[in-house]
């Protein structure tokens, strides 16, 4: 990893005076220095199924087309998740098992034990109190002043919804955010910038305070008291994972996915979409026009931001994917921040349009048995959250470029100034 150390501040060449084989779609900058995009259209037309051999993570396949990359995301018999979905290989001195990084049957197992977390009827029984939430988080604001949108209002509103779902301890709410980031920054997964001693005392903090939450629900529960719907007791309620807590790496390994699930995809789009409505001002002029558009904005924002990068498979035998042959082991990486800007799909796909027709066609929940759990719940907390700025203000302006995260998985922000204008009585 010393290479990527070295690269944290460089800045990137023009994608054009680069050999398109030389292209490293995995490097960190891309992100942090908001190359991305250009970067990606060059592969994507020239060589949409595109290998490197050589990577700080190894050799690789590219998979940047839409088309392509719902081919791989709907075929798990072909494309494996494991022994994990992210770009890097796991530390063998820090070993992690989680469902989004299995396949069938354990991985329907697995899911199926917490899924009803998110069931229609406990989204709907939420409501009321996100909208609580948000309202409470938008009233303490500084109007007129600039502050930092990140950690005022996205990572508060996120922290105080895992929160819940966890049955977390209210009062150190801001842990979880902490350890969903630490979670995915490791040089080697990610190209992140977290040493390894850092994560490995975050992820035992964690495993720590679960483990007590855990211990504490299955007392109250010999003890006859009813179990609750926060995803601990739905995991000790389910046949198949009522014994997690001694599997440390499936317990572990599930906690960081659901804490990072639940955290990057609302907390990164409710940032992106400031930047969105700052970027495109006359798409913010026809949603304070029309605020029936909201739902649709949503969906559109989340195509627009990809809060996650990647997911990455494994070929489980030699295959062709797009002409190219692809060989058994090979490690095949599903862009899906640039399959949401494939202009063979997708009309315009650098632009936010709020009325965009079908705007819930796009990848950023992926596709197949892997398709996000959670991902009306983050639709939801989204929707509450510009429902209730588009009561309070004129607008929400940005003051700076925001600061993004170095990361090749995680496509978010570390902070944004913004400015909040009243409306006019």
């Amino acid at each position: 990893m010393s290479t990527l150390t070295t690269l944290h501040d460089s800045e990137l060449r023009d994608p054009y005076s680069v050999p398109l084989d030389s292209i490293d779609l995995s490097d960190p900058r891309l992100f942090s220095q908001n190359r991305w995009q250009e970067y990606f259209k060059r592969v994507r037309d020239e060589d949409p199924v595109h290998y490197i051999a050589d990577s700080p993570f190894g050799p690789f396949w590219s998979v940047t087309r839409f088309d392509d990359i719902v081919a791989v995301d709907t075929n798990h018999q072909v494309f494996s998740s494991e022994p994990f979905i992210m770009i890097g290989d796991l530390d063998p001195d820090l070993p992690i098992e989680n469902f989004i990084s299995m396949d069938p049957p354990k991985h329907d197992e697995q899911r199926a034990a917490v899924q009803s977390v998110v069931a229609p009827r406990n989204l709907q029984a939420m409501e009321a109190l996100i909208r609580q939430r948000i309202g409470a988080i938008l009233d303490e604001l500084p109007v007129g002043e600039a502050f930092d949108w990140v950690s005022k209002v996205s990572i508060e509103l996120t922290s105080q919804m895992l929160a819940t779902i966890f049955d977390f301890p209210y009062e150190e709410r801001h842990k979880l955010p902490y350890w969903s980031d630490i979670s995915t920054a490791a040089p080697e997964l990610s190209g992140g910038k977290a040493s390894k001693e850092e994560r490995f005392a975050a992820l035992a903090e964690m495993v720590n305070a679960f483990s007590a939450i855990w211990a504490r629900k299955a007392a109250e529960r010999e003890a006859g008291q009813p179990a609750g719907f926060d995803l601990i007791s739905l995991l000790q309620a389910s046949e198949d994972t009522r014994d997690m807590i001694n599997r440390p790496a499936e317990f572990m390994g599930n906690l960081g996915l659901l804490i990072v699930g639940g955290n990057d995809t609302t907390r990164n789009s409710i940032t992106g979409s400031v930047l969105a409505m700052n970027r495109f001002p006359e798409e913010f002029d026809k949603l304070r026009r029309d605020p029936s558009l909201i739902p649709n904005m949503v969906s559109e924002i989340i195509r627009w931001q990809t809060p996650l990068a990647h997911m990455r498979r494994i070929a489980t035998c030699d295959t062709v994917l797009g002409g190219k042959k692809i060989r058994k082991g090979d490690k095949v990486v599903m862009w899906y921040i640039s399959g949401n800007r494939d202009e063979r799909v997708i009309a315009n796909p650098d632009r936010v349009l709020v009325d965009r027709a079908k705007a819930r066609h796009h990848l950023s929940f992926g596709f197949g048995i892997h398709r996000c759990m959670g991902n009306r719940l983050g639709e939801m907390q989204l929707r509450i959250t510009w429902e209730e700025i588009l009561k309070r203000f004129e607008r929400v302006e940005v003051l700076a470029e925001p600061e993004r995260v170095h990361s090749n998985f995680v496509h978010g922000y570390a902070a944004m100034p913004v400015k909040l204008h009243p409306k006019a009585s």
